[in-house]
């Protein structure tokens, strides 16, 4: 777990399916931090990813899993949490809003990536990350507690979307968590 905390952790997540209530409709693309927000918001997993540590054979190559993610019930912070256990330590995600008639790199598909440090939940916050993580994933509280589960999050330090035509925009941290995904 220390090593995962000190480390600077890269999270970019890729956005499967999104669960998004009837009358939410996705932000315009020109308004680039709600789209950040509302795809951040509206995900529940993705693929994490990194460059493995491990020293068998795979050792500084890409590796990565699926995980399950949230940032909050209706009270979101636009922060990831994860359930983690060590048994499954990994560093990369990133997200695509998949537009059924489109191919998934299209780029009216928004693609977004968050990058920062992975670093476990505090004693401060950890009924917060409780709730954000088991409002969306109630079958978690069940996992088995011999694989010594535990929160983490990421610390934001860039977001980075493409969305619809015209290349990638970097959105400033400040507009990214004024932003609201409604």
């Amino acid at each position: 777990i220390e090593e995962v905390s000190s480390a600077s952790r890269v999270f970019s997540y890729r956005m499967e399916e999104v669960k998004v209530p009837s009358g939410v409709a996705a932000p315009p693309p020109h308004e680039e931090a709600r789209v950040a927000r509302y795809m951040t918001h509206y995900s529940d997993w993705g693929h994490l990813a990194t460059i493995s540590t491990q020293q068998q054979v795979i050792k500084g190559l890409p590796f990565g899993n699926i995980f399950s993610v949230s940032d909050g019930p209706a009270d979101n912070t636009g922060v990831k949490s994860l359930y983690m256990s060590c048994l499954h330590l990994k560093t990369k995600i990133s997200l695509t809003e998949i537009i059924q008639v489109y191919d998934p790199e299209d780029p009216r598909c928004a693609r977004l990536t968050l990058t920062g440090k992975m670093v476990e939940v505090g004693p401060e916050e950890l009924d917060f990350a409780k709730e954000a993580m088991f409002s969306r994933h109630p079958v978690m509280k069940k996992w088995p507690p011999g694989h010594n589960w535990f929160f983490m999050k990421l610390v934001l330090q860039q977001v980075w979307l493409q969305d619809w035509v015209g290349g990638v925009s970097v959105i400033p941290l400040e507009e990214y968590f004024e932003a609201t995904p409604f």
